[in-house]
């Protein structure tokens, strides 16, 4: 590849250059020649190098024109690899990822300032994934694998817990980036469900549910439920009553499943 300029701050560029990290990434993917791999962000290539040797396809997605231009050019003999100049929160992923039967792999070193929001842009294909390695700001991954009631635990940790198995694989220290952040990193692994880990009833009102309840953590989970605007008929204490729940408790203290029950209960009281 030619000399590219320096990275952007504005794009959150930390471009990974550790070969031990790399190495460790592309194990805990546990890679098959038949795998199609999607990698987000690729930047200089430094995973991609590896991966267009080990997966049956890949396609990179790259929100940089330069860096884009790059390893269009770099893998231009390759009908293996396809490169997509384009903004992961904006491209149609379920068109990119097609619909046949084999499921994606995801490998990303994601930029720190847009890691949540590329997790749930991912959750939604979820069916079209057999797992994810993708390294986060090291502050995100713990509230990914925070158990209830602590500090960590939060609202990505309840949705993204429902429909996949979370495991933190290793933690990276600053000096294995250029420029180096000022920050840990940690690599987790993603293994989506069949089946969500719980029965929400409707999805849009499990959601409305975990949002209000982390929203002001300082409140009782049911003046943080009132405040959400939930509109449950016999009034919100009474439902948190009927589901075995104490209206007092804050929102970190609830499980998934008892998330889920509220869920379920209001869904009932819509239908």
């Amino acid at each position: 590849m030619k000399t590219l300029r320096r990275p952007l701050k504005s794009l959150g560029q930390n471009f990974l250059v550790d070969q031990n990290v790399i190495g460790k990434i592309i194990e805990s993917a546990a890679l098959q020649p038949e795998d199609q791999v999607l990698e987000i962000g690729p930047g200089r290539g430094a995973l991609t190098e590896r991966l267009a040797r080990r997966a049956e396809r890949l396609l990179l997605v790259e929100y940089d024109h330069a860096l884009a231009e790059n390893l269009t050019r770099s893998y231009a003999d390759n009908s293996q690899v396809t490169v997509v100049d384009g903004d992961i929160l904006a491209v149609d992923l379920s068109a990119l990822l097609g619909q046949g039967p084999a499921r994606w792999k995801v490998i990303a070193n994601l930029p720190y300032n847009i890691s949540t929001e590329v997790l749930f842009r991912l959750e939604e294909v979820r069916g079209r994934l057999s797992r994810m390695v993708l390294m986060l700001q090291k502050e995100v991954g713990d509230r990914l694998v925070a158990p209830p009631d602590c500090s960590n635990y939060g609202v990505t940790t309840v949705l993204l817990g429902l429909n996949f198995d979370i495991r933190r694989e290793f933690i990276v220290p600053p000096g294995c980036f250029h420029p180096r952040p000022k920050i840990d990193s940690a690599v987790l692994s993603f293994v989506p469900l069949a089946t969500p880990r719980a029965e929400v009833g409707d999805e849009q009102i499990f959601r409305r549910v975990v949002k209000g309840a982390f929203a002001m953590r300082r409140k009782t989970l049911a003046n943080c439920l009132k405040s959400a605007d939930l509109s449950a008929d016999m009034g919100i204490e009474a439902l948190l009553e009927e589901c075995g729940i104490d209206g007092r408790r804050r929102g970190e203290t609830l499980s998934l499943d008892e998330f889920a029950l509220i869920s379920r209960r209001l869904t009932a009281m819509r239908g």
